[in-house]
């Protein structure tokens, strides 16, 4: 395990990530690996996973038992959700109260472009530092909850990058209205005002990086980005979906679910039981390693 910084032209600041590198990484020094992203959730940070997960030990683990190695990289998001801000927030005004409740050098950031920090400049500075299979065939991405969502999004604007995506208790449908519990016809909120209500108490926490138009919120949504990625004939990454029966987000996760079934693209689904929070995180998080794992083998 070792903690890293680097400068990430996208958000105009250095940022900090852990990176995880496997038993045979020093041992067989020409060996290139394959990587996986592991992104946070909301309010988290780049050691989430390792902190709370024990994401090491557990792909140690894996490893040992014939999981193929991969490198593992977490980096930090903010509060960021992994999308190019549709309202563009400036470092001092972050610094000045946006982001009062913690250090301005550890959260702020001159321009929130998160998806092309992700993307293109955390991607373009693993794969020039470390080992790696610096190909889609070889990379993919995961994460929990507001990181789940980064995962699904960035893997479906980004095909060329991410052979593969999966998702833990993320929030997929961010527009999604009900039933709850789910059941189709699925709705989708109509109006800003009918967001805010749904949205409730992290309105203010979402709405600049989504937007303040529905419009702004459809251009970021899941299901519409897979739509959109189907349209095109380009291959559309594997994707990996689990939730919590318990979570208050599994309705998002269902429609999803529902909205890819429906688009006939090919995907994992599993539910189990647990709510939102890392007890499940960690039972579960073994799931997506070895799902993963298989699809960027050598």
């Amino acid at each position: 395990m070792h903690v890293e910084r680097f400068f990430a032209p996208a958000l105009g600041v250095e940022k900090q990530y852990v990176v995880y590198l496997p038993p045979s990484y020093a041992s067989e020094p020409r060996r290139r690996f394959p990587v996986v992203y592991y992104l946070h959730g909301f309010s988290g940070n780049e050691s989430d996973w390792v902190s709370l997960a024990g994401i090491d030990v557990i792909a140690d683990s894996l490893v040992a038992r014939g999981m193929p190695e991969m490198i593992l990289v977490m980096p930090d998001g903010d509060d960021g959700w992994y999308t190019n801000w549709a309202v563009a927030r400036g470092y001092q005004e972050c610094a000045s109260g946006a982001g009062a409740d913690r250090a301005a050098p550890t959260f702020c950031v001159a321009d929130p472009r998160y998806a092309d920090y992700i993307a293109r400049d955390l991607v373009r500075h693993v794969d020039s530092t470390y080992r790696t299979l610096a190909d889609r065939r070889h990379r993919a991405i995961a994460g929990l909850s507001m990181g789940g969502y980064g995962a699904v999004t960035l893997a479906l604007e980004h095909p060329d990058r991410f052979v593969a995506a999966a998702s833990h208790s993320g929030v997929l449908a961010p527009l999604y209205a009900g039933p709850h519990p789910f059941a189709l016809p699925l709705r989708t909120q109509t109006s800003v005002d009918s967001l805010r209500v749904g949205w409730g108490g992290m309105w203010p926490a979402i709405a600049p990086a989504f937007g303040p138009t529905i419009a702004s919120w459809e251009a970021r949504e899941p299901a519409r980005l897979a739509r959109r990625l189907k349209a095109t004939g380009q291959p559309v990454p594997d994707l990996f979906i689990d939730v919590g029966t318990e979570d208050h987000l599994a309705d998002q996760s269902r429609a999803f679910h529902a909205e890819l079934s429906g688009l006939g693209i090919p995907h994992a689904y599993a539910e189990w039981p647990g709510k939102h929070d890392w007890k499940y995180w960690h039972a579960h998080v073994g799931e997506s390693l070895r799902w993963l794992a298989d699809r960027v083998r050598p």
